[in-house]
């Protein structure tokens, strides 16, 4: 997004996190846990290109008060053509009115695949992956690591922030961070810090469902915007294709020249 991000959303959980993280594990404890969580998050995602779902974006200018005074909304389909090709479709984009915000293809990027944060095996050698600690999320007892990564390449987008994964399914349940990358030389295109959750769906996988982002913008000429960003991930369905076997009247052997 063409904006300059102060940073006013400090979460506990982050911090907490990282206080005094304790070394409850060996080196060899903490990367088999790595490489395993890093498997069914492999898992994850193949499974995941075989569900249907609903995206809803929204962002929002605000006032000092509170008051909406722009945004940009945008509802997305994830579905499957008969012949099983996946694909999205809007279903609602109203004409945004935001003033102050544009977005760009890497906010695009983000959407599909920072936000919703997926680290696989095939990701890792990408990451600088740090233990951290222990720490609950609603009630889930979890592993937390700080990830960031090694190179940026051009065009690429990354994950840089927190993962907080389920220590007893080893899947990301919860990501606290923003995306970054390479970008073009005097551009001032920043991004948000954001929260995303994930819930159990399907009683196997962690799915993502909710993406959330609050601040204020502080833009070069000194204005000062609040904003809030809002992504939610439902109605989850597992692709399954049709198909339908139909049988014509049955065909009489014909005699042959002999009988």
């Amino acid at each position: 997004m063409m904006y300059r991000w102060l940073l006013a959303l400090a979460l506990v959980t982050v911090a907490g996190a990282s206080d005094g993280a304790q070394a409850d594990l060996s080196e060899a404890e903490i990367q088999a846990i790595i490489e395993k969580f890093a498997a069914k998050e492999a898992e994850f995602a193949r499974a995941r290109e075989n569900y249907t779902y609903r995206q809803t974006f929204r962002l929002q200018e605000l006032s000092e008060t509170g008051r909406v005074i722009g945004k940009h909304e945008m509802i997305t389909d994830v579905i499957f053509s008969p012949e099983g090709k996946r694909t999205e479709r809007v279903v609602y984009a109203p004409v945004s009115t935001l003033k102050n915000l544009l977005l760009t293809p890497e906010d695009e990027q983000d959407l599909r695949n920072v936000q919703p944060f997926v680290l696989t095996t095939s990701e890792l050698p990408k990451y600088h992956i740090r233990y951290l600690g222990r720490q609950k999320v609603d009630e889930i007892s979890c592993y937390v690591f700080a990830v960031k990564p090694k190179k940026l390449e051009p065009g690429q987008r990354y994950f840089q922030g927190q993962i907080w994964v389920d220590d007893r399914d080893l899947q990301i349940v919860k990501t606290y961070g923003r995306g970054v990358g390479l970008l073009k030389k005097n551009s001032d295109n920043q991004f948000p810090k954001f929260e995303t959750y994930r819930e159990q769906i399907d009683g196997k996988y962690w799915f993502p469902t909710y993406t959330r982002a609050d601040d204020v913008l502080v833009f070069e000429s000194g204005l000062r915007q609040p904003i809030r960003m809002i992504v939610r991930y439902e109605d989850y369905k597992q692709f399954k294709a049709e198909a339908e076997v139909k049988y014509g009247e049955p065909v009489e052997p014909k005699a042959s020249p002999k009988d």
